[in-house]
């Protein structure tokens, strides 16, 4: 038997590949590597945000400001500076997956702290988060620093930074890896032999730090990263390292690479310093154009990204029952009450079993009456007979059991064997009597003292009339 090797795996001609084909590509599993935190070229070419509008000078200010805020918060909250880079690096992966305008900043931040407290074994509680965040944000109005009230506002902000942390384990499909070049740097430096020149080792660090501010973590390996900051260190104290060869050859990193990480990490000390408030009402702007382009979109068509793609987001209004042409149906919801359910599945559980039969309606549609004199029977109402089924009651002239063969009109018994009557019709005016009568017999004191209701009455003629709705005739 041949053996095919497809993808470094041997498999047999013709068996079935497990997975689901999603477009050229099929998945069958998950995989958490460190490869998996490095994004692709087309996903940071166009972020989520700048498809919805935002521009691009504004979403770096929002990179660069809640980064801040996590280091800040961090500081305040003694954490390892670990700790810290590892939520930057959070922060900078979740809105490569989400926008700045739908999901709020200083949120995602307070949930990237706490998350990155719990990875790297230095859990912090939301509270201590979320007063530390208030502290930073009456700092930067320059305002007199007051606990925070723990009243209605501060458990809803709770709640918030709660439903974000899952937010962001979701988007991130809870590969929280992160590599550090911060034991690369030293390792490195130790290479080439210049671990013992100080201000090069803590030149290479700041610049390090710095760069968690800026994407190069999501673009490059650490160990890239790690060579960058030592080529920018080296530079700017004017440090000779060995090029011939070139030393970053060494460990597996190339020259346009290293430029590229030095020109982002340069360019982030060019930007020029805009409150966050000020970015935050430039995302309130996008967010409301943005609304009204929905809008407007849902009564005239379907909605178009920036790059012309239509989005397959409904409108509001769409409803897959208001089509004419549509396969299924719209269920009509039962109005009836739930005794009326019950006594309809009964009677139709007792038909399908051949207990009982037609009633009395369906019968005179089959059978003409065979003298004029006759006249249809009288249908009682739906009054519960207290008698078990085969007792013995009083009626007409004697004792009589209530059996099936002679109160064919009775729909069926419950399971306490209580008798259910059809409705009551109103009889026509040369109606006669019922064949069977019950009396009422008792009196107030032996029906346990309710009034006493009488559900046939004798007339002047000896007639007696139907039980009326609802009487229910006493043991």
């Amino acid at each position: 038997m041949e053996f095919i090797k497809a993808a470094g795996q041997l498999r047999i001609p013709g068996e079935a590949e497990e997975g689901i084909l999603i477009g050229f590509k099929r998945y069958s599993g998950v995989l958490l590597t460190l490869d998996n935190c490095l994004l692709p070229d087309e996903r940071l070419s166009r972020s989520p945000s700048a498809e919805q509008g935002l521009p691009m000078d504004v979403e770096e200010q929002l990179r660069k400001q809640g980064c801040e805020l996590i280091q800040a918060a961090g500081i305040l909250l003694r954490l390892p500076q670990v700790a810290m880079a590892t939520g930057q690096i959070l922060f900078q992966r979740f809105f490569y997956c989400k926008s700045f305008i739908r999901h709020c900043v200083e949120n995602v931040a307070m949930a990237c702290v706490h998350l990155a407290s719990k990875i790297e074994e230095e859990p912090r509680r939301v509270r201590d988060v979320i007063n530390v965040f208030h502290r930073l944000k009456q700092d930067r109005k320059c305002g007199v620093p007051a606990p925070l009230p723990l009243d209605g506002s501060y458990v809803n902000m709770k709640n918030q930074v709660i439903v974000a942390e899952r937010r962001v384990l979701k988007e991130l499909g809870f590969c929280v890896h992160v590599k550090h070049p911060h034991k690369i740097i030293v390792m490195y430096l130790q290479v080439l032999e210049c671990e013992k020149n100080t201000q090069l080792v803590q030149t290479a660090w700041n610049y390090m730090n710095d760069s968690l501010r800026t994407d190069v973590f999501l673009r490059f390996s650490a160990e890239t990263v790690a060579c960058a900051c030592i080529y920018l260190a080296a530079r700017s104290l004017q440090i000779p390292l060995p090029d011939s060869p070139p030393w970053f050859l060494l460990f597996g990193a190339t020259e346009e690479d290293l430029k590229g990480i030095c020109c982002r990490v340069l360019r982030l000390y060019l930007l020029p310093s805009m409150p966050l408030s000020a970015l935050q009402g430039r995302v309130a702007e996008c967010r409301r154009a943005l609304d009204a382009t929905r809008a407007k979109s849902a009564l005239t068509g379907p909605l178009l990204l920036a790059n012309g793609t239509p989005t397959l987001e409904p409108p509001s209004s769409f409803s897959p029952a208001s089509k004419p042409s549509s396969p299924h149906t719209v269920k009509q919801v039962s109005r009836d009450s739930p005794q009326s359910q019950a006594a309809l599945k009964d009677a139709r559980r007792n038909l399908a079993n051949g207990k009982i039969r037609l009633s009395h309606s369906d019968e005179r549609r089959e059978v003409p009456p065979k003298s004029p004199s006759h006249s249809p029977k009288r249908r009682y109402g739906r009054s519960v007979c207290k008698y078990p089924a085969g007792a013995n009651v009083s009626g007409g002239g004697g004792q009589q059991s209530l059996t099936h063969s002679n109160l064919p009109h009775l729909l069926s018994t419950d399971a306490a064997g209580v008798w259910l009557l059809p409705p009551t019709r109103s009889p026509p005016s040369d109606a006669r009597s019922s064949p069977v009568t019950i009396r009422e017999r008792g009196s107030e004191r032996e029906r346990g003292g309710v009034g006493e209701r009488e559900s046939g009455r004798g007339r002047e003629d000896g007639r007696t009339e139907s039980p009326r709705i609802g009487d229910s005739v006493g043991q």
